[in-house]
This record gives structure tokens, sequence and C-alpha cells, in this order.
């Protein structure tokens, strides 16, 4: 007789809201992609492309304690409807300043800062809800499929972006305006959370809650340890943003080649993220975390010293999906040691180390490109991504030695 153990099935809503995912990092990566892309064949510069990842990082860093505050004291729902709202509205104004035949790149910078502000309102609330209405059972599912979500949408957001852009190069951005349209609908068709609250008000004590939700990370060495890895990891990693540079002067290729090898990363990131899906991380935790992420230093290195489109494309794969691999564990890491009403300000915290990283990786990319060339940069980033793996395997010992996420609980 055979003893036959079946799954919990994932909430139907929870699997509604995993499209709204799909539509905001279409429309998030897409539009990023496609900024570079102009920003670039308007100035030639590699510098350009850093100073756009530091218009999107800075918002979000100064932002990030308060608008995750903000989630823990409001319907996230709420929050997440309202960060899609700003999305919209940059969208729209985006697509009638490159309509007007722009001459000018500062507008567009100015965007990129009101883009991340509406980003940095929505994000802490759109990590959470998904922990919120997750059954304990089914978290180890419901995460990687999340990532599915996201990956697909980094996929088919910049090939389907960078197609239009041939065909008309401000259409782009009314497209991601009408997914972000799509997203919202969604996020409204959402059940009503009973989740625990913050019931603390005004502006000094919300100054108050954010250095809590501060402390908490400093005093958690899981938690600190595995968000403060990525941050240094991507500073160092982060050759995303050089990628229209790398496209044409060293792979040789134009506006659809350039989607190609953005949607390389989602594809490389998707296929973990299903196989993960099916069969996730059980055992050994923290020493996979660290060693993805060396793999993922590795892999750049490829990238930059080759001049093969195929060998840079099958490299950004590999690349992407352990970073994959990283992310699912750090995201399941954090939510489990954080306690429910603190999660939107310890998850926009770690946005900023984990997602806002990669903007000031951009920063780091274009001025050590400025500085040493393209390689140069690329290789400096990658070498600096393996030191720190490193250096967190013999300083960080709590996150290396954990084993099963069942050891990890909130305080």
């Amino acid at each position: 007789m055979t003893n036959t153990q079946t799954r919990a099935p994932i909430p139907l809503a929870l699997r509604v809201l995993l499209g709204a995912y799909f539509l905001n990092a279409f429309a998030t990566v897409g539009t990023v992609t496609i900024v570079g892309k102009q920003v670039f064949d308007m100035t030639g510069r590699e510098l350009d492309l850093g100073l756009i990842g530091l218009a999107e990082f800075l918002p979000m860093a100064l932002l990030a304690p308060f608008t995750g505050s903000l989630a823990d004291r409001f319907d996230r729902r709420l929050m997440f409807g309202i960060g899609l709202s700003g999305d919209v509205a940059v969208s729209i104004a985006m697509f009638a300043y490159i309509n007007s035949n722009p001459t000018s790149i500062a507008p567009i910078f100015g965007l990129m800062v009101l883009f991340a502000v509406t980003r940095s309102l929505g994000t802490p609330a759109a990590r959470a809800i998904t922990i919120d209405m997750a059954p304990p059972d089914v978290l180890e599912r419901v995460i990687p499929l999340r990532s599915v979500s996201f990956q697909a949408g980094i996929i088919s957001g910049p090939l389907v972006l960078a197609w239009v852009f041939v065909v008309d190069i401000a259409a782009p951005y009314l497209v991601a305006a009408v997914a972000y349209g799509l997203a919202i609908v969604i996020v409204a068709s959402m059940p009503k959370l009973a989740t625990r609250k913050l019931a603390t008000r005004g502006g000094v004590q919300a100054i108050r809650d954010a250095r809590e939700g501060l402390r908490f990370i400093k005093r958690q060495p899981v938690v600190f340890g595995a968000i403060s890895l990525d941050l240094f990891a991507v500073l160092f990693g982060g050759i995303i943003a050089l990628l229209p540079a790398i496209a044409e002067k060293r792979l040789g290729v134009g506006a659809v080649g350039l989607g190609g090898l953005r949607a390389a990363v989602g594809a490389g990131a998707a296929v973990v993220a299903l196989g993960l899906a099916v069969r996730p991380v059980r055992r050994h935790v923290g020493k996979v975390l660290l060693g993805v992420i060396a793999v993922f230093g590795l892999m750049h290195v490829v990238v930059a010293l080759t001049t093969s489109y195929v060998v840079a494309v099958l490299a950004l794969v590999i690349a992407a999906g352990s970073d994959q691999i990283s992310v699912y564990i750090r995201s399941t890491l954090v939510p489990l040691a954080t306690p429910e009403e603190m999660r939107g300000r310890v998850l926009a915290v770690e946005n900023v180390f984990i997602g806002a990283s990669n903007e000031l990786g951009a920063v780091e990319s274009g001025l050590t490109a400025a500085a040493f060339g393209l390689v140069g940069a690329m290789l400096l980033g990658s070498v600096g991504t393996i030191v720190v793996v490193a250096v967190w395997w013999r300083y960080f010992p709590a996150l290396r030695d954990v084993d099963r996420f069942s050891e990890v609980r909130a305080p």
C-alpha cells in the first residue's frame, strides 16, 4: 500500500496576483531597457547609463524606510495600487516627451527620478502581499512562482518594447502605461487581508518606526547578512546597465539584439525559478546562497571577455539562473525571520539592498567604464563580486551555516 502526500493548493487570488507581478515587471524592465537605449543613442556615453541608475537609486534609498512604514500602516493593496498609478503617469509623460523630438536628456533623468519615487511607494507593499496571502504550507512554492511571473515580465518586456521601439521610438511607453493599468485592475480585485498593522501616527513617530526597522535588520545576522550580500554583489557585478554599450561596441548588434541580451537574463532566471517551484532548495541553504553568487561573478567575467553574441547570451543565462537561486533563498529567509507587522519596513530596506542595488551597480559600472573602459569595468566588477563572497563566507557564519528554511523563525 502506497502512502501519497498531496500538496496544498495555492489560493486562486494569489495565482491571479501573479499576473500583476508579471505586468509590473514587463513594463518596468522594458521601460528601463528602452530608456537606456535612447539615452545612449542621444549621447554615446557609458557614464550617462550609470547616471540613469543614480537617478533611480537615490529616491529609493532615501524613501525606503518611510515607504516601508506606509506599507506596515495602511492597506498594502492600496499602497501597491498608488505606486502603479504613479508608474502610469510617468509612462505617459515619457511618451509625450519622446514624441516631441527631444534634444536634451535632462527631462528623461527627471522622469526617471519620479519613476523611482513611484516604485518605492509600491514595491514594499507588493512584496509583502505575497507573504501575507500565502499559507505557510505553500510559501516555498509561491516564492519561486512569484519569481517566474517576474522573470516572464523581464523576458517579454524588453523583447516586446524593443520591437515596438523599432516601429516608433515613443510607443514603448504607451504600451508600458497599458500594462501598469491592467496590473491596477488586478490589485483592486484582491480581497482585503487581515494582517496586523502599525497603529502609530505622526511624522516623528514615522521616523521612529523607520529606525526600528533598521535596528531590527542590524540585530538579526541572517537578515543583515543576506540582504547586504546582495547589495555588494550586485554593486560590483551590475553590468546590466552597460548592455546598450556592450551590444553596440563589443557585439555589434542593434536594438533587437539588445532586447535579446536583456531577455536572456530573464530567461535564465525563469527556467531556474520553474525548477525551484518543483524542487525547492531544502538543504545547505547558506552555502548554496554563497556558491551561486560566486558563479554569478564568474559568468560576468565571460561576458566581459567575449565578442560572440551567442557566448554572451549563454553566459548571461547562467549568471541569471545563479542569481535567481540567490533571490529565491533570500526572498524566503528574510520574511521568515521578520515579524508580520514589520515586513513592510524590512522589505523596503531589503528592496534597496536587492532591487535598488541594481541601480547603484549601474552607477558603479558607468563610472568605472568611463575611467577604465568597458572591458576593464566589467572585469573589475566581476572580480569584486567573487571577493565579496569570500568575505561573507568568513564573517557571516550564521548565514553560511543555515541548513534548512525551517530553522529560521521570526523573534
